[in-house]
């Protein structure tokens, strides 16, 4: 079907990269990380979204290089039948666009997308398409996640790349062929933590000097397990009663959350900050950050703390296991266990030497291995591997 020019190694390439909503969280951040790497390495990128859920589309024109479009392909509040009807303008938008630009690969960043938009790019012909699996998905149908395995099984997709190993195992388990899929870890942009002063940054959070600043960064779901987090505090603030917490992220549960600190007493103490488009100065601000998750695939809120030179507690589970030798680069608690959880933030806000030896060797590791360079560096060769073969 691709009437396309072979292709040499190492020649630049075409690349459309694919999410299902323009949003401020982990997949996004990464996909438009890769738009970056492969921009500033020569290649033509062009980056799309199926909708734009917090109206972020004109802002991140205005501050990067390559195209975005948004294909409105959703409308928050709509009927079935105009829903459906957004759904297929959507996608007759990225069929035109497939069919009027030869891409020479297409990469989709979740399930909706990889479910959506690649078999319109193989009908379009394109040489190379990538999806990717980032982890357990809240509430997805069993009937879809057969119906994906099945399209990378049959080779509507090349392959389909997991953030972590344990990720990876997930995918076969699901039902994806062990040849069909690979593991790319996550990498990270380190933020530009120097030039903030941590004394403003506290100050801007209403921080008295004596305060300990615990920290969560993520989408308030089930699947973050924030809850524990809260659950947690009591024992803690029973032995320091000047810490302070916050949650920074939005989600289904923020009435749930803003309920039991309430009803725990502890307005005063535990924050619900909502959205927050920079999370560096919180960084920054914070003496320990909290991981509470059920399931994650590979957190990219927790490299980014660990770069960041912040002491992390998280939970034992799938990706996390991959990133996070216990005791060596942060500590690690089994979920849905508030007094381990508790336990092992006292065991950090008791041995400073502890919280300096975590954070030095957690940043050291994710600078090392989960770079957004030597990420994007695996991509390439990946993608330029197949379209060799494809040529």
């Amino acid at each position: 079907m691709n009437n396309q020019t072979p292709h040499k190694a190492d020649q630049p390439f075409s690349i459309l990269l694919i999410g299902t909503q323009m949003a401020l969280a982990g997949a996004q951040k990464g996909l438009l990380d890769q738009a970056h790497w492969f921009k500033s390495h020569g290649h033509d990128v062009m980056v799309a979204f199926f909708y734009d859920k917090e109206n972020l589309h004109e802002k991140w024109k205005g501050t990067v290089d390559f195209p975005i479009l948004n294909f409105h392909a959703y409308q928050p509040g709509a009927g079935m039948l105009r829903q459906s009807l957004f759904l297929i303008r959507g996608v007759w938008r990225l069929w035109k666009l497939l069919r009027r630009r030869k891409f020479d690969v297409v990469e989709t960043f979740t399930h909706d997308s990889n479910l959506l938009a690649l078999p319109f790019a193989w009908l379009a012909g394109v040489p190379v398409r990538i999806a990717t699996h980032r982890g357990e998905i809240e509430n997805f149908p069993l009937w879809r996640e057969k119906l994906h395995s099945w399209i990378i099984n049959i080779g509507i997709a090349d392959m389909l790349i997991a953030v972590s190993e344990q990720t990876r195992q997930k995918g076969i388990a699901e039902g994806v062929k062990p040849e069909k899929v690979i593991a790319i870890p996550n990498g990270v942009t380190p933020f530009d933590t120097a030039s903030i002063d941590r004394i403003q940054a506290r100050k801007q959070l209403g921080l008295a000097g004596d305060n300990i600043f615990l920290l969560a960064v993520g989408r308030l779901t089930y699947q973050k397990g924030h809850e524990f987090f809260v659950q947690a505090m009591p024992k803690i603030l029973n032995r320091y009663p000047n810490v302070k917490a916050a949650l920074c992220g939005d989600g289904p549960l923020y009435p749930q959350l803003e309920n039991q600190i309430r009803k725990l007493g502890l307005v005063e103490h535990v924050r619900l900050l909502g959205v927050q488009s920079n999370v560096a100065p919180l960084l920054v601000a914070s003496d320990v950050f909290v991981l509470p998750s059920r399931s994650e695939g590979l957190s990219r809120a927790l490299m980014e703390a660990m770069a960041a030179g912040v002491p992390v507690v998280a939970t034992r589970v799938n990706g996390i296991k991959d990133l996070i030798t216990d005791k060596v680069h942060g500590l690690l608690v089994f979920p849905e266990d508030a007094d381990a959880l508790a336990d092992s933030i006292l065991q950090l806000l008791d041995n400073p030497q502890m919280m300096t030896d975590l954070k030095l060797a957690a940043r050291a590791h994710v600078l090392h291995f989960h770079s957004t360079d030597g990420m994007c560096k695996k991509y390439a060769e990946l993608m330029q591997a197949l379209l060799t073969t494809h040529g």
